[in-house]
């Protein structure tokens, strides 16, 4: 089996050398992700635009691609131009951060899949979600660093890949988003569908107290305060009972949600 590895983390992030680990032993794997950061971007595409494209080396001394695009891009390199055969599978993550609701049309990560899905290629995005209260911690010096404990994860990845080898996808389903929490209670895989949202957005300005830390954050060269604005996202709380956030924030357990690439309503006759 070929499998295409990519995220919108950057090809550094320690989370698609984690994706790699997990399933390396079960397929012949391909790196090809953004040379930086490119969380949020949804599925942006950079056409008629000259794109570099660099072989690197992963922390494990293993070889990847970086591009200077966006996941969507990242994918479409890797399928079309990196690799010798189409993939027969594309996994996007391990993204560092959650991924579910009806918001997920804004993440890189899994726009990267439904990239896959559109070049004919089944796939898979896989998030963990980091916990503040458990995820943040800090060293003997006092500074803080990030745990990224990828093992549940990086477990469920690999049995869902290996399920995929043994039966194929499951009949008219695209795509999975799965989101595995760091803090979990229970390591059952949910199916579950998707919630209404994920964030409840504010927009700010300088006026605004209760975000004003958030809002001073560094400031581009010659701009002014007095003129800028802010939107800022807050973690939904509430989750219908079935729904990914529900498994995911409540029951504290991995959410597995299959998902269908063409969104057209089709019951609309007599309207």
């Amino acid at each position: 089996m070929n499998i295409l590895i990519s995220n919108d983390d950057g090809v550094f992030a320690p989370g698609i050398l984690a994706a790699k680990q997990a399933v390396e032993d079960l397929a012949n794997v391909t790196v090809v992700a953004p040379d930086k950061n490119n969380s949020s971007v949804g599925r942006r595409l950079t056409l008629f635009k000259h794109l570099q494209i660099e072989s690197c080396q992963l922390e494990d001394g293993s070889s990847a691609y970086s591009v200077n695009g966006s996941p969507a891009d990242c994918v479409v390199v890797g399928a079309k131009y990196v690799m010798d055969e189409k993939p027969d599978l594309v996994i996007s993550g391990i993204n560092q951060g959650v991924n579910i609701s009806c918001d997920i049309t804004s993440s890189g990560t899994v726009c990267a899949a439904f990239e896959a899905v559109s070049l004919g290629i089944p796939a898979i995005a896989v998030s963990l979600f980091m916990d503040p209260k458990t995820s943040y911690k800090r060293d003997e010096k006092g500074e803080w660093y990030i745990d990224y404990d990828f093992d549940l994860t990086k477990k469920v990845l690999h049995d869902l890949v290996l399920k995929i080898i043994d039966k194929g996808f499951p009949e008219e389903v695209d795509l999975f988003n799965l989101n595995v929490p760091s803090n979990y209670e229970s390591e059952d895989v949910k199916i579950t569908s998707l919630s209404h949202k994920m964030l409840d957005k504010k927009v700010i300005d300088n006026t605004d107290e209760e975000k004003e830390e958030i809002f001073s954050y560094p400031l581009d060269e010659n701009q002014d305060s007095d003129d800028l604005i802010m939107i800022t996202p807050d973690l939904v709380k509430e989750y219908d009972e079935g729904s990914d956030g529900y498994a995911l924030l409540v029951e504290k357990r991995p959410s597995l949600t299959p998902l269908k690439v063409n969104m057209t309503y089709d019951e609309l006759k007599d309207w």
